[in-house]
């Protein structure tokens, strides 16, 4: 899938460029606008959010309130756009994992493509596999290794069933022809806490485990971006190491079905200049998030792949809830 990673040096420099021309031919917003965040408070998708959220109330000269409702991998705040006024008052983030929900619920909450209309591609995630430093796996290879020779025997940890983590672990597992034991938790915390405990071998999920890495309380694998990660350049990416395969779980901004081009327009370049807004880039870069830009129309081709792509992947492995 096609994405755009901005530069942080060029975002930082473009941010005083705001999209005045498209917001004063809408008259658009006149009153505050509500971000449904489906995630916990505190988390790196609220706090990425809210960094962006803060930037887009001095894009538009009107608040951007967060709005957590967190549970269903992220699909509450899609699913209530369904239901939701097509005036731009109300608007959520939508992350690959509820997509994967919704596709894999026998009653799916909302559609993923004719339930919302699609505004701007954001950012992604760091994601990546942890084990605890006294462990036997010093590298991916070796971890690997083991679970070849031990089919089913090693333990990770994701944030749930649908989830980015366990996700890629089971597409993992699928190329390379092994076995291993998926442990759902709530959250990258508790499998995190859960990994430490000694409860399972390995966690793998966003970068909710990076200050322990760099604490040496746990040890870094592998990454699965497109390329090194800049806060651990030492640690190869899942394709250096053989297996040609990414995942950054990829997420945007959308709205209710049925919204005006013109709004559309002037909600996309408000979002567009608070993703250069300097306290955004600087929030990506602690969380070790990348910053993924796409306009309108390319996040509705790639929104439209990733729910194919995502659609056959969970038809072939027989995926259900």
């Amino acid at each position: 899938m096609s994405r755009v990673i901005i530069g942080r040096r060029d975002l930082l420099g473009a941010a005083a460029l705001l999209p005045t021309s498209t917001v004063a031919q809408t008259g658009f917003p006149s009153r505050p606008i509500r971000m449904v965040v489906p995630f916990a408070p505190g988390g790196t998708s609220d706090l990425a959010m809210r960094a962006l959220c803060e930037g887009a109330s001095r894009s538009f000269g009107q608040p951007v309130v967060v709005d957590n409702r967190p549970g269903a991998s992220g699909s509450l705040g899609p699913a209530m756009m369904k239901d939701a006024r097509p005036d731009g008052s109300t608007l959520t983030m939508l992350a690959v994992p509820a997509i994967r929900q919704v596709l894999m619920m026998a009653r799916p909450s909302f559609d993923p493509i004719t339930d919302s209309t699609r505004i701007i591609h954001v950012g992604g995630y760091l994601l990546g596999v942890v084990v605890r430093p006294d462990s036997p796996w010093r590298s991916w290879q070796e971890f690997i290794g083991h679970a070849r020779a031990n089919p089913g025997r090693i333990t990770y940890g994701t944030s749930g069933v649908t989830s980015t983590g366990n996700a890629a672990m089971t597409r993992i597992a699928d190329l390379l022809g092994i076995e291993w034991t998926h442990v759902p938790f709530r959250g990258g915390a508790e499998s995190t806490q859960a990994l430490l405990a000694g409860q399972i071998d390995a966690a793998a999920d966003s970068s909710s485990w990076a200050e322990m890495v760099r604490q040496d309380r746990l040890r870094l694998l592998v990454t699965w971006g497109p390329e090194r990660s800049p806060s651990f350049p030492e640690v190869p990416t899942l394709r250096e190491t053989g297996t040609d395969f990414t995942a950054t779980s990829p997420y945007g901004i959308i709205g209710p079905p049925g919204m005006d081009p013109a709004l559309v327009r002037a909600l996309h370049d408000g979002f567009q200049a608070a993703m250069r807004d300097p306290l955004h880039v600087r929030t990506m870069a602690r969380l070790d998030m990348p910053i993924l830009y796409m306009n309108t129309a390319d996040y509705e081709a790639a929104h439209l792949r990733e729910v194919e792509e995502e659609r056959a992947f969970i038809r072939r492995l027989g995926l259900h809830l």
